[in-house]
């Protein structure tokens, strides 16, 4: 497709904090390079250990890595709750009973200093075999693939905060449960970072951390551009957001990680067609910081931002997972996960707790496959 780049020019991108409101007089952390990796690696190891060692030390290796009162986040139906006996009570006794085999596989690490808080955040796979019920969902006693996005917050070398996204729906697929429509993208695990080790790896230059996540936050901005109020056909939509500021900054050969219902695709026209047009039709009336990032850090070739909720919406039409509308408010929590490579964004792992945000249309995926 051929860019009208006379158009592009009118659309400026606004410029204005992306972070948490109300918190302009926080004091900034700032940490060295070789602290940032050590934070890593402090993370890496309490949730390595935990599930290495599994329940038969739990209470000892969550009682290491975790405040008694830490706060958790986490994906619908757990939502949030505080106090690390929940935390056991809640997530972890539950997942080691249903897969007693489990292990962790880590894909990407992200750590950093955001205003007054050290994060990290992490991409892993929690693979076993599923053999007892679990949130509702019956076991098929076949190996199984959790895709796993967590943020934690550490104080003290203790993880005081977490946020933690697992994809029930990728998970009821895999089973033979697919309780939505057939996905715009591609299904499946997610690739890791193409060619380099998203794990590993050791930034010295604090200004390449800087410069990708300046990058990620611009584009981001740039969201805010709305043509969908615009334009009526999807034809001329399309056009309008391929010809969008948001093509500055993607890699030509870049790749949208979605979650389980939308799905992979490639390169912007592919991200455009599976994701971007249909939800901008549904979701005309957003407003993607009215909260603000709990989180935004830079790392090396790697950017990390996420919300809680991130984006506030009203549910406007049925084009976005086929479901019909009633003008309902709903709230997201999303991660933007972002490798950048070649000067622009080439990989973007999209976590989205669809589950939750479909409970708020009055639609319970988790009750609709119990029938």
């Amino acid at each position: 497709m051929i860019l009208n780049l006379s158009n592009k020019k009118f659309m400026q991108i606004e410029q204005f904090d992306t972070g948490l409101k109300g918190q302009g007089k926080v004091e900034k952390i700032v940490i060295t390079p070789e602290e940032n990796y050590n934070y890593k690696q402090v993370v890496r190891k309490y949730l390595g250990t935990i599930v290495k060692e599994g329940i038969s030390k739990l209470d000892q290796n969550l009682q290491n890595a975790f405040s008694n009162d830490v706060n958790i986040n986490c994906f619908y139906p757990l939502n949030e709750f505080i106090g690390i006996d929940e935390f056991k009570e809640r997530f972890w006794k539950p997942l080691f009973n249903s897969f007693p085999d489990i292990e962790r596989r880590e894909q990407l690490v992200i750590s950093g200093a955001f205003r007054d808080k050290i994060q990290v955040g992490t991409i892993s796979t929690l693979s076993g075999v599923f053999k007892k019920t679990w949130l509702g969902i019956k076991p098929n006693m076949k190996m199984v693939n959790l895709k796993c996005c967590e943020i934690h917050e550490l104080k003290n070398n203790k993880i005081i905060e977490s946020y933690i996204l697992i994809d029930l729906i990728d998970l009821l697929i895999q089973i033979g449960l697919n309780p939505l429509k057939t996905s715009r993208g591609s299904e499946g695990n997610w690739l890791n970072p193409i060619n380099t080790d998203g794990v590993n790896f050791f930034e010295k230059d604090m200004q390449v951390s800087k410069a990708s996540l300046e990058q990620s936050l611009i584009m981001q901005r740039s969201l805010n551009i709305k043509p969908e109020l615009e334009v009526s056909s999807d034809k001329d939509l399309k056009e309008r957001l391929i010809n969008h500021p948001q093509n500055d900054y993607w890699h030509d050969k870049m790749v949208w990680y979605g979650p389980s219902g939308i799905g992979t695709a490639r390169n912007l026209e592919g991200f455009v067609d599976n994701h971007q047009l249909p939800f901008r039709k549904t979701f005309k009336v957003r407003n993607y910081w009215k909260l603000g990032h709990y989180c935004e850090l830079g790392d090396g070739k790697f950017s990390l931002t996420a919300g809680w909720n991130s984006i506030h919406a009203t549910y406007g039409t049925e084009d976005w997972l086929g479901y019909k509308s009633e003008n309902q408010k709903v709230t997201m929590r999303v991660m933007d996960f972002y490798h950048h490579d070649e000067g622009k964004i080439r990989e973007n792992w999209v976590p989205i707790d669809i589950i939750h945000v479909l409970k708020q249309i009055g639609v319970d995926i988790l009750e609709n496959i119990k029938e």
